[in-house]
């Protein structure tokens, strides 16, 4: 039998480009350039005489070879995964404590799944959550009450590492029956006659206000809402218009609920960060519980992109 061309390298390529479902995405998350992942693939394809994925779509689809493939890949990774976890666990003990603090309301919808899969790995690891949202976590780093917090920018802090979690494209929602439901794209002088419906955080901690109205002089009025289904509720019924993330919003315009548009041409994109205590970064883990939250993530979530 000749010598397998297949090298751990290319699962991690097959699982980096069906999680992200773009060439470009895939490269960032596995350090390549587009040009040289598009090499590892062609190379497979002219071995094997098949094509892995189908060319030209949006996102990117496998096709059954490349199916096959992913599924070895997936086997491969869950395997190498357990035995790092169990080689870890020899070296570091398997218990631990890891409090975790938010500052976005939506960060639930993809924390909770993570949560659940890194307590199998890790059952001796005490996980919870940091009651309510907070508005300065990283204060709760660095004062002990919490192990880990979900911030949206990467800010500089003596003692405190901060580790890419994933970025995301914010979208603007309204009626199906409002004058700009029909509009592809808003811009902010859009937004400067209507009612913006917000989570009830400060303006700084809101990428819309922060980076688009604010700088064009536009402040709409405000009326805000704890949960992400009532700000839903409340748009699909007049009550005003809103700016949330493109994966928390999905299920809803799919279902018909309500209409979106890209904030203006390039879209507006955010981003989420872990950030931890500088000493803690090395546990072991603290890895494997990133590691799961971006996995879970992107297999889960739509639209999601890879942080440099």
């Amino acid at each position: 039998m000749n010598q397998s061309l297949l090298e751990l390298r290319h699962l991690k390529t097959l699982l980096a480009l069906a999680d992200t479902g773009s060439v470009s995405q895939a490269a960032k998350r596995v350090f390549l350039t587009q040009s040289a992942l598009s090499h590892q693939i062609k190379a497979l394809e002219e071995h094997y005489g098949l094509s892995l994925f189908e060319r030209k779509t949006q996102p990117l689809r496998l096709t059954p070879a490349g199916e096959r493939l992913l599924l070895l890949a997936r086997e491969v990774h869950a395997r190498i995964s357990a035995a790092e976890r169990d080689l870890a666990r020899l070296r570091e003990g398997e218990a631990g404590e890891l409090r975790i603090a938010v500052e976005c309301h939506t960060c639930f919808d993809w924390l909770m799944p993570a949560m659940d899969s890194f307590r199998q790995h890790w059952p001796a690891v005490e996980l919870d959550i940091v009651s309510g949202f907070h508005t300065d976590p990283v204060g709760l780093l660095l004062t002990g009450r919490a192990d880990l917090a979900i911030v949206s920018e990467a800010e500089a802090h003596p003692g405190v590492a901060h580790q890419p979690l994933f970025g995301y494209e914010m979208v603007a929602i309204a009626a199906h029956d409002h004058p700009l439901a029909a509009q592809k794209v808003w811009h902010a002088e859009d937004f400067a006659a209507e009612t913006l419906i917000s989570y009830p955080v400060p303006d700084a901690m809101l990428d819309l206000v922060r980076k688009v109205l604010k700088p064009a002089g536009i402040n709409p009025a405000r009326r805000t809402s704890e949960l992400t289904i009532a700000i839903i509720q409340l748009v699909a019924s007049r009550r005003g218009v809103a700016a949330l993330p493109f994966w928390a919003v999905k299920p809803y315009l799919e279902r018909g609920y309500v209409s979106a548009a890209r904030i203006g041409e390039a879209g507006l994109h955010s981003e989420l960060y872990a950030a931890l205590r500088s000493d803690d970064a090395n546990l072991a883990y603290m890895h494997d519980f990133l590691a799961t939250v971006r996995e879970q993530s992107f297999a889960t979530l739509p639209g999601l992109s890879v942080l440099g």
